[in-house]
């Protein structure tokens, strides 16, 4: 059997690997994954600025941002309509749509494609609600593996402390607390639980898939730096694309003038 064209493997618990899509193009993809109050937002937002800084064509991309499903999520989380299977159907929607549309048409263009969230979210919470874990994984092996993929771990006390006291932040909301699970009624204890399988899912995915670990309890700074050398040859490499591009220009330029 195989899977994206590799021989199909077994993980160490026995499940099947399933690899996802290893394709060449111009541009790159660096995506950011981590539990609600990581700060990976942020540090995505700090690198997204410093790489325009730096002259990079830069195109950014969310989690259930897609004008196909986006009002409808917002719409079925606040009437608590949202079941597991629904959860499952409408983030693939999501993320297939923007997939099409968006991201493989900047990677294709040569773009440097930052996504905050990316297949990996689903694998995380869609398992933690208690989907097939490789069912899960077959439905997005569509998808290409990220050039950079970081997980910014953090402890899940720190992580709610910034959930509830953070700028702009309302308190835990029903489904980020996991209360349609049944875990428990106290809304800190189910985030809790609910949190800490999603923690356990994207520590099995370190690796295998190759998640780079960010110590996310840590100040900004130092995150920031390290976020940065990380992207640094990703960086060059996409700048010696465009000023060969530019060089490309040019010399059409010349020519067409004779």
């Amino acid at each position: 059997m195989t899977v994206n064209g590799e021989a199909a493997s077994q993980l160490p618990d026995g499940s099947p690997r399933v690899p996802l899509q290893r394709l060449d193009h111009p541009g790159s993809l660096i995506i950011v994954e981590g539990v609600d109050g990581s700060g990976k937002s942020t540090q995505l937002q700090l690198l997204l600025e410093w790489l325009v800084e730096q002259g990079a064509d830069v195109l950014f991309t969310e989690w259930n941002s897609s004008s196909l499903t986006a009002k409808a999520v917002r719409r079925g989380k606040r009437r608590l309509w949202l079941g597991n299977l629904s959860f499952v159907v409408l983030h693939a929607t999501d993320f297939t749509h923007r997939y099409e549309n968006i991201i493989l048409p900047a990677l294709r263009a040569g773009k440097l494609v930052l996504a905050d969230r990316y297949v990996f979210t689903a694998f995380a919470r869609d398992v933690a609600r208690n989907a097939d874990r490789t069912s899960v994984r077959r439905l997005y092996s569509f998808a290409l593996q990220p050039d950079l993929p970081l997980y910014f771990r953090v402890p899940l006390d720190v992580a709610m402390n910034r959930v509830l006291t953070g700028p702009g932040r309302e308190g835990l909301k029903f489904y980020e607390a996991g209360l349609d699970l049944g875990l428990s009624r106290d809304p800190e204890q189910s985030y809790r639980l609910f949190q800490g399988r999603v923690v356990h899912e994207y520590d099995r995915m370190i690796d295998e898939y190759g998640l780079t670990v960010i110590d996310a309890n840590r100040p900004i700074e130092p995150q920031r730096e390290e976020v940065r050398e990380l992207a640094r040859p990703i960086l060059e490499q996409h700048l010696e694309l465009l000023a060969q591009r530019q060089e490309n220009r040019r010399t059409w330029r010349e020519l067409v003038r004779g």
